[in-house]
């Protein structure tokens, strides 16, 4: 079992934020294994419809940002916390977890998204 969690943690990063920013297809060819387990409702199971669901987003909001807030490895899974800025002043913060096989690639995908509300019942943020 591959249990390079730095290693791990930095492919996490480098697949999300090319495919975020617009590149899915270098990102699944560098990061993707074999196959592509996807939990996420919005999107079909394997590469190829990750790709075109990325390819979307970047064409239907080519304005958005991403901050990698957190990162926690244990075993073969990587989770990722996120700050996303979205066109129209929309802000989320999102968890994604991730899945390794033997060989250091992402094989599995799930993810929660929140939008921020603009109040609170109390004085912490989202992160």
């Amino acid at each position: 079992m591959n249990n390079n969690l730095e290693q791990n943690k930095k492919n996490a990063i480098d697949f999300y934020r090319l495919a975020y920013e617009g590149n899915p297809e270098k990102a699944a060819e560098l990061y993707v294994g074999s196959e592509y387990i996807q939990h996420n409702p919005l999107v079909g199971d394997g590469i190829e419809p990750f790709i075109k669901y990325f390819e979307r987003m970047a064409l239907e909001y080519p304005n958005k940002s991403i901050e990698f807030v957190r990162v926690v490895a244990e075993g073969n899974l990587v989770a990722l916390h996120t700050h996303q800025k979205w066109p129209g002043n929309e802000e989320y913060v999102t968890m994604d977890f991730f899945r390794f096989d033997d060989f250091g690639k992402i094989v599995e995908h799930w993810d929660s998204i929140q939008k921020i509300p603009s109040s609170s019942a109390n004085n912490n943020t989202m992160y």
